[in-house]
């Protein structure tokens, strides 16, 4: 289970802490929208959701050719509550990242 000291480490990055906080919103996203929501190459954003899986803090599923990436379901409830106020702090850029993704064109379909 993830210690405070390590989750504060894994967001301490600002392209961790916006992928974070954009699947923590929208439940789950794969690389090619986190991508476009952050404006991001793919090496980069992949490079970020391994270090964040590696550390606990999400899970991913593969469906086809995509790879989508949730929050994981096992964090302690503290945690959730730091990404809670990490959502009031950081609310400026993770409402443009939100806009975008919202208006994107090309999103994935779900199973």
């Amino acid at each position: 289970m993830i210690n405070p000291s390590q989750l504060f480490k894994c967001l301490a990055d600002e392209t961790r802490l916006l992928a974070t906080l954009l699947i923590y919103k929208e439940g789950e996203l794969c690389v090619c929208e986190l991508m476009e929501a952050m404006d991001d190459s793919q090496p980069k954003v992949s490079r970020h959701l391994a270090q964040l899986r590696a550390c606990g803090l999400l899970t991913d599923r593969r469906q086809g050719q995509w790879v989508y990436y949730s929050l994981n379901s096992d964090l302690p409830e503290w945690a959730v509550g730091a990404l809670d106020a990490a959502c009031v702090g950081y609310r400026k850029p993770l409402d443009i990242a939100l806009k975008t993704l919202s208006t994107s064109k090309e999103r994935p379909n779900r199973c």
